[in-house]
Order: C-alpha cells, then sequence, then structure tokens
C-alpha cells in the first residue's frame, strides 16, 4: 500500500489501480501531451473522439462484444436506468419480469411499477421474491416462475448488500436483461445469452456517474421512438453517446480502467484474483465457529462483497473502529442491513484483503 492510502473497502466509489491514480493525476493538469487538462477538453475536440474510440475498442475487446452490439456511454448511475429500462423496452400491454434478489434489484422493481401507476409502460412481475429468505441467495433455476411471453427479464448478476449472485446466468425465453454493475469484468459473461448489459461506473469501471450500457443492435431496433432523446437509448446510439455532454472524464477512466484489466491478464485473470481474495475471508467467516454469521448462502456468496455480521450490533461497530484504526476502512455493512461488508472489487490489493484476513482472526481471539 503506497504512503499515506489506506485500504478502502467501500462499495461505491471504490478503489481503483494506484498506476491508474497516478495517470489520471497527470492527466488533470495536461493529458497526453495537450497542454490541455482532462477536465478541460471539449467533448467535440479531436482528442476526445479519439479517446471515445479507444475506449469503445477496448470494451469490445474485454466484453467480446462484436458489432452487432451497440457500446454506449450514458449518465445517471444504474438508477437511471431502472427507469429507462422499461420506458424503452416495456409496452404498455405486456409485462416484464424482475426477480427481487436484494435492495438494488428491489429498487429497480419499485421504479418499474411507479412507472406503470403512471400509465408510462407495462407492468412488472416478480418470478423470485427473495425477501421469504431475507435475500440470502439467488433462485437455482427452479425457483423462477417466469411470465409467459415477457418483454424481457431483468436481473442483478451480484448483489453487493448481503454478498450473493448468480452463480450463472438465469435461462429463460424472454430477452434478457442484466445489471452488471458491481462484478463488470471479474468474470466472464456470456453475450450469447444476454440482449443487454449495463454497469455504472464507479465499482470496476472507474469514476460515479457514468453507465456503460451493451446492447444488441436488433433490440434496439424495436425500442420505443416516441421518448425524449435524452430518455431514449436509440438516440444515445445514434448520436454516438453524445445527444448532450457526456461524462469525459468517466470515458477517459473507463478506458485506462479496461485497458489495467487487459493488462493485467484480462477477465479471466480477475475472475481468478477475485475467487482468491474472497476466498481468504469467506474462510475467516467458517472457522469461527459461528463468530462471523455470512449474510449469503455459501453456494451464492459474492467475490465482490462479503458481507457478515458479529455475535451484536455493538461488536460490529467495534470490529469497524478498530480496523479503521488500523487502516481499514468503510467496513460498515448497507444502512438498510448493518454488519459489516467487504467490498473488494477488481482492483482492490490483496495486501488489503490479507491484512483483513489476519485482522478477523485476532478479532475473533479476542472477542469470542
Amino acid at each position: 500500500m503506497a504512503t499515506g492510502r489506506k485500504f478502502n473497502f467501500s462499495a461505491g466509489p471504490a478503489t481503483l489501480p494506484e498506476s491508474v491514480l497516478a495517470e489520471l493525476r497527470e492527466a488533470v493538469w495536461s493529458v497526453d501531451g495537450t497542454g490541455i487538462g482532462l477536465l478541460e477538453h471539449s467533448h467535440r475536440a479531436e482528442w476526445f473522439m479519439r479517446v471515445a474510440a479507444d475506449t469503445e475498442a477496448a470494451v469490445r475487446a474485454a466484453f467480446g462484444a462484436g458489432e452487432d452490439w451497440s457500446v454506449t456511454f450514458m449518465q445517471g448511475g444504474a438508477s437511471l436506468h431502472f427507469n429507462l429500462l422499461p420506458l424503452n423496452f416495456l409496452p404498455l400491454d405486456a409485462v416484464a419480469d424482475y426477480p427481487d434478489t436484494d435492495v438494488w434489484s428491489a429498487k429497480a422493481i419499485r421504479e418499474g411499477r411507479a412507472l406503470h401507476e403512471a400509465g408510462l409502460c407495462g407492468r412488472v412481475a416478480v418470478p423470485f421474491d427473495g425477501q421469504t429468505s431475507d435475500y440470502d441467495h439467488a433462485p437455482a433455476q427452479t425457483e423462477l416462475r417466469c411470465s409467459p411471453q415477457a418483454a424481457y427479464f431483468h436481473y442483478c448478476s451480484n448483489n453487493t448488500v448481503r454478498g450473493t449472485r448468480f452463480a450463472t446466468a438465469p435461462r429463460v425465453d424472454a430477452p434478457l436483461f442484466c445489471d452488471v454493475s458491481s462484478e463488470a469484468l471479474s468474470r466472464p459473461i456470456d453475450l450469447a445469452r444476454h440482449s443487454l448489459i449495463y454497469a455504472t461506473a464507479q465499482k470496476n469501471l472507474g469514476a460515479a456517474g457514468l453507465v456503460l450500457v451493451l446492447a444488441r443492435r436488433e433490440l434496439l431496433a424495436r425500442a420505443r421512438r416516441d421518448l425524449p432523446s435524452m430518455l431514449s437509448y436509440a438516440a444515445f446510439e445514434k448520436a454516438q453517446s453524445m445527444p448532450n455532454t457526456p461524462h469525459t472524464t468517466g470515458i477517459w477512466l473507463l478506458g485506462r480502467m479496461v485497458r489495467w484489466v487487459l493488462t493485467e491478464g484480462g477477465v479471466a485473470e480477475m475472475e481468478r484474483r477475485a475467487a482468491h481474495r474472497a476466498g481468504l475471508l469467506y474462510a475467516e467467516i467458517d472457522r469461527s465457529g459461528g463468530f462471523y454469521h455470512g449474510l449469503s448462502r455459501p453456494d451464492c456468496r459474492s467475490h465482490m462483497n462479503v458481507s457478515f455480521r458479529l455475535p451484536s450490533a455493538e461488536l460490529d461497530s467495534h470490529f469497524a473502529r478498530e480496523a479503521a484504526a488500523q487502516g481499514m476502512v468503510t467496513l460498515e455493512g448497507h444502512r438498510e442491513v448493518g454488519g459489516i461488508r467487504a467490498s473488494i472489487y477488481n482492483a482492490f490489493p490483496l495486501a488489503g484483503v490479507q491484512a483483513l484476513a489476519s485482522f478477523m482472526r485476532e478479532f475473533a481471539k479476542s472477542n469470542g
């Protein structure tokens, strides 16, 4: 860990690679020898147009997206897209399936239902209700009760709050939409089974405020056409992500993050590292004799977010304070759930996970 930096276990905005941070620091003053800082460049400048094209090329290489896929840089965070997806793809007389697997999928359901009640889109159905098991797992295929002829099936592949994930993508007849915000480029995603994926950037892809959207062009051809341009996926594709001033810094940083992944060995290497990092923490949970209680079932454990509780809320707070005193910060669980949450995205250093695992072992000995 570099001098003065702490191990930041935040769920997002999250840890960035130190090499990318160093490049960003220089770019803010003068990027690529232009004499103009990154934050100051026009989105219509020749320099930025090259950046956007290079970033798109890197994204296609990392995700394995061919020309039948559109790559779009949008804004608003994933939460805006909880609204845009039904507005664009859910006709008034249709239904879309949304399994409820944790806080963010539940929010997507609420947003879709609010739009339906306002008469702006079709109906949202819930083929799996994770509330009944306190969201401790992602559904197996046999647990899904899908709607016949659904307009699409939307799911969140990794759930950051309680730390669960789908082991594999659901097999459904409807077009498959996926929020991959918290695990983009941390494991392969089978694009052949999907029609649209999207990810807010502040986990594995860079800076808050940017959303990466990959969509099949044939899907966009069927999208609603009477929406205002800022609400239309087709309009963003037609304008090459620039119906307004885009998140220029976020696009530049996304390019650097994707190239960092490719340079480090690609998605397969990120998956290997993620499994190793998460395994160190789950091993401490499992060997603690119940002192640490994981919030997810072992068969659905996330590799990005390790969530657990101690025997009392007081011990949770004590754990977080003591860890912070040793340079391990933002370990408090999500405000709706409590407990402890260690978010360990692609750029999180192994040394930080090793330090936390050691701390967990000693804390259990002292307080168990």
